[in-house]
């Protein structure tokens, strides 16, 4: 059995990371506090949509690396927005153009505009292209663990199943589908979108997941530095809570007391 203590860090695409709380940059009231809240997450992946986010393109308007610094934190573009395989690889390759050659990306390919559940058929001719121009490929994708492995066995560092439709905040709707892409998979899978408040971090976290990204549940939180603030020690226990092995479910109760050398008897 591992000692908690001796937890070691993660991997993804040769990039070692501790923290398993990655988060997203959008829904903030400024970049005040974007920063704020990524600082109180104590996340060192950072993502942010290619598309809608300015790095320096338009000089009049806030930059993004002023608030999110790449010295600090790994940046993770994202093709958020994207519906099709071609957009998501021209704004990959757009990201890579803006940081300098930088080849750690999430792919998103959507499939409509209502439930932004994913396009699997774009995203897997999106990953094909994306893996063969030497990107490294975190993917977002479905629940469904055959999509998953295929994902994996075309080359992507990651998967990152949702847990329920992005911002939904429903948590993790189909806990045994993640458990079987969890017991196949041999890269991290990270839960991405859904999560509402930190026990369902948690819980993603107790099943054995590498990492759980959010961003809706910490930007649309009331007061969100604080929920960053939750959200970063729920990870961590959901770690520790894995690490440690739950006790088993019994189908009756079990004193907790010894039951031998009672007194009177």
């Amino acid at each position: 059995m591992t000692d908690p203590q001796l937890d070691q860090p993660w991997h993804v695409a040769g990039r070692e990371f501790t923290s398993r709380l990655l988060v997203g940059t959008g829904k903030y009231r400024d970049l005040e506090e974007t920063a704020a809240a990524v600082a109180a997450s104590g996340a060192e992946i950072v993502t942010f949509a290619v598309r809608r986010t300015n790095l320096g393109q338009d000089a009049d308007a806030p930059n993004l690396l002023d608030a999110v610094s790449p010295e600090r934190y790994t940046l993770l573009p994202n093709t958020a927005g994207c519906y099709t395989a071609s957009d998501a690889v021209r704004t990959c390759k757009l990201a890579r153009e803006l940081l300098d050659g930088h080849n750690l990306v999430k792919l998103e390919v959507l499939g409509d505009d209502r439930t932004l559940y994913p396009n699997v058929v774009e995203t897997l001719k999106a990953a094909d292209e994306l893996v063969r121009d030497g990107f490294d490929v975190m993917v977002y994708t479905s629940d469904d663990p055959i999509v998953a492995r295929e994902l994996e066995n075309r080359g992507c560092k990651a998967v990152m199943p949702l847990g329920s439709l992005i911002g939904s905040g429903h948590g993790l709707l189909n806990p045994a589908s993640l458990r079987l892409i969890l017991e196949n998979a041999t890269v991290p899978v990270l839960v991405d979108a859904g999560i509402g408040t930190a026990s369902d971090a948690a819980l993603a976290m107790e099943m054995g997941c590498a990492g759980v990204l959010m961003n809706s549940a910490i930007a649309h939180a009331r007061h969100p530095v604080v929920m960053a603030g939750a959200m970063r020690k729920a990870i961590e226990a959901g770690r520790e809570a894995f690490l440690a092995e739950r006790m088993p479910r019994r189908a009756y109760a079990q004193a907790s007391s010894p039951t031998q050398g009672l007194i009177n008897e």
